[in-house]
């Protein structure tokens, strides 16, 4: 048997593998992503980055219809987005075995909220199973499978972020070829018309029940006895942290199983043991179906809702031991995330500073445009939200329509602004969308996306025409800008604003980072022309700084890109050699 050093979303990537699974459609989302690049390379499998979470939950309950094993993965804000098919298919259940996997994010490493998805598995009704370390990763991917397949029903891999991006020993094995299952045609288990749903409804309590039974005996809740003065129920990587805190002075029920959660077990724990604690990260999940079955536990009275736990934090509540840290007295500066040098959302943010207007914001890399310097974001709620609230402020003040815009970038814009720009359209605001095309999925680390062109693998593909989809939708009037070039941005901006119906302004350039754009030599800075006005730092380059009240620009990071130029007014920021 190989062992291998794996991150957790690539050891979910080889449960996969080893599963069988055949068809896998996801979107990508920090800290999900790694699962389905992974999945990518091996090529047993078909995989894809689908437009939204939506559209890839429906692809792979299809495929799973249809008789193959099928995965989608997401983050915990894209659970959101699966919802609508989520709740349906815990009534049809599947054919073949479909996985679910979400990764939740406490402590917004990535995220715009801390939401805790376990709520989704109680509420959809389905069986959700979360490891706690990469071996545990492949593990229960393997074995959701084949609950997946015994329960008739999808199946949730629950991971969080520590334990989607750590690494640790990971056995692996052959693949097993699952055949395709026969597909029968059985309209009252697929087709959720009021009437089959409510038949449908009853088979899923009745599983429910037979899943509390299997947890009750489950493998994978597992029950670790030391000193029984302290008793931990816990799950995850909560379990590392409170395993490495407390070590031998505490019992350990570790719950691989987190929904349907068992009762005798957790009964059985609690009565051995002189006080028990439930550690998890955000919501008092366990902590309440402990309560509710009259099992008296420590929970969030002592441990924080919020963020993320760690040794030190379980050490000092519970056995009241400070941790012991290094520290030195080196003065390190803040590093605050910050727009690439090059960047070319920097040019359009700039131009839009000049003209004072409200942005109504997006999800993606453009959305640190929100911070100083530039600072140039005012709302930021979902994916796709920037056109609707735009288009809801307008309605509410139309006077609002000349000195506000919404700001998209392309992959956004295929994910969920598509609606959102139907409904300017079709109820008529004027409403300025600007689309920042950067060619890429930028924040999740390069994924192609519909607008690009290429597949998950690479392969040439139908590329969605971001103008033509607008003009389709029924935006007369689509400009095209390149933000390298800000007297043009400005001008098309306001020229827009000005204009008496809808329009989309695509600003195109691709993103500084792509391997493929070649870059013009870095700029330097003639000392004796500057006069330390700081113009050049208003756009908030990382590769400019001031020295002795002299502007300065490190080779290593400027691209050349020549908008920090167009600022200086002396001159004095030139080609270099």
């Amino acid at each position: 048997m190989n062992k291998k050093l794996m991150l957790g979303n690539e050891a979910v990537a080889r449960g996969l593998y080893e599963a069988g699974c055949r068809v896998v459609s996801s979107y990508p989302g920090t800290p999900s992503t790694e699962m389905t690049e992974f999945a990518a390379l091996y090529k047993e499998m078909s995989c894809e980055w689908a437009p939204n979470e939506k559209v890839a939950m429906e692809t792979a309950a299809g495929a799973s219809i249809a008789g193959a094993r099928s995965f989608c993965a997401m983050k915990h804000v894209g659970l959101n987005v699966a919802a609508d098919p989520l709740f349906t298919v815990s009534y049809t259940g599947v054919n073949a075995g479909m996985v679910i996997a979400v990764a939740d994010d406490p402590g917004m490493h990535s995220s715009q909220n801390e939401q805790d998805s376990r709520h989704y598995a109680k509420a959809s009704k389905i069986m959700m199973l979360e490891p706690s370390d990469s071996e545990e990763c492949l593990r229960f991917t393997k074995l959701a499978y084949e609950l997946s397949e015994q329960f008739d029903t999808p199946v949730i891999v629950r991971v969080t972020t520590r334990v989607a991006h750590s690494r640790s020993s990971v056995p692996m094995t052959e693949r097993i070829e699952a055949p395709l299952r026969p597909y029968e045609k059985n309209p009252g288990k697929y087709v959720m018309m009021p009437g089959m749903a409510k038949v449908r409804h009853v088979v899923v309590e009745e599983r429910i029940q037979k899943q509390i039974a299997w947890a009750e005996t489950a493998p994978i809740n597992t029950v670790e006895y030391n000193s029984t003065k302290i008793g931990v129920i816990t799950s995850g990587i909560s379990y590392q942290y409170a395993r490495e805190a407390l070590g031998t002075n505490a019992s350990y029920l570790k719950l691989g199983c987190v929904y349907p959660l068992p009762v005798e077990v957790i009964q059985d724990f609690a009565a051995k043991c002189e006080k028990v604690y439930v550690l998890e990260e955000l919501d008092p999940f366990i902590e309440e179906h402990c309560r509710q079955h009259g099992i008296a536990v420590i929970g969030k009275e002592a441990f924080t809702l919020q963020g993320e736990y760690s040794q030190s934090l379980i050490a000092k509540v519970i056995l009241g031991t400070a941790a012991t840290s290094l520290e030195t007295d080196l003065q390190i500066p803040a590093r605050p995330p910050v727009l690439c040098a090059g960047c070319p959302h920097r040019g359009l943010y700039y131009a839009l500073s000049k003209l004072k207007v409200m942005v109504s914001g997006d999800i993606g890399c453009y959305t640190l445009g929100a911070l100083p310097p530039l600072a140039m974001m005012d709302t930021c709620i979902c994916m796709g939200a920037s056109i609707s609230a735009l288009h809801g402020r307008n309605k509410a003040n139309p006077e609002n329509a000349s000195r506000s815009v919404a700001v998209i970038g392309d992959s956004t814009f295929i994910h969920s602004g598509v609606t959102s720009l139907i409904n300017v359209a079709y109820n008529q605001t004027n409403s300025t969308v600007i689309v920042l095309d950067n060619s890429i999925t930028g924040m999740t680390g390069h994924q192609q996306n519909p607008t690009t062109g290429k597949t998950i693998t690479g392969d040439p593909t139908t590329a969605v025409s971001l103008e033509k989809l607008c003009e389709a939708i029924g935006i007369r009037r689509v400009r095209v800008v390149d933000p390298y070039q800000l007297a043009e941005t400005e001008r098309v901006i306001r020229e827009e604003l000005a204009a008496e119906e809808p329009s989309v302004i695509i600003s195109r350039r691709p993103c500084a980072l792509l391997k493929y754009v070649k870059h013009n030599p870095p700029l330097t800075v003639n000392q004796e022309k500057c006069v330390g006005c700081k113009m050049c730092m208003k756009i908030g380059c990382p590769a400019i700084s001031m020295k002795d009240g002299k502007s300065q620009i490190d080779f290593t990071q400027c691209v050349g890109c020549g908008v920090c130029q167009q600022l200086c007014k002396p001159n004095a920021i030139e080609e270099g050699k």
